[in-house]
């Protein structure tokens, strides 16, 4: 059998301000949305360029406090030609944002930061 890796959900608070993030922040784009408002949630499905993979954004209209973020999920992953260039942009946004940081005895090659949510994105050098 041979098995795709399709997309990945997350659960959010405020849609449109999730949808902002990584629209604005990780240049993905929206590739489709679901309403099933007699069910009360929304699916809004979100991608590179590429659209190799998916980022399921699940907006369950009655929540009133924020998610608990587990401590078994770390992060997501996105890969940049220009690590340096893509670590000011988000830094000059004032996003939560790590330095940049390397594996021992290797240069940096990634930093992290955080969605509105509180996801982990970590951007690497692509």
């Amino acid at each position: 059998m041979n098995y795709k890796l399709e997309h990945a959900c997350i659960r959010v608070m405020d849609l449109d301000k999730s949808l902002g993030f990584y629209k604005k922040v990780l240049s993905l784009e929206e590739v489709r949305r679901l309403d099933y408002s007699e069910y009360k949630f929304t699916l809004v499905y979100l991608s590179d360029e590429d659209k190799n993979f998916e980022i399921e954004l699940t907006h369950n209209y009655d929540t009133e406090k924020p998610y608990e973020m587990g401590n078994g999920f770390s992060h997501f992953a996105l890969a940049v030609s220009d690590l340096e260039k893509s670590h000011e942009f988000h830094k000059d946004m004032g996003l939560e944002i790590t330095d940049l940081k390397g594996l021992p005895g290797e240069k940096p090659g990634y930093y992290f930061i955080t969605d509105p949510d509180g996801y982990k994105m970590e951007i690497i050098r692509g």
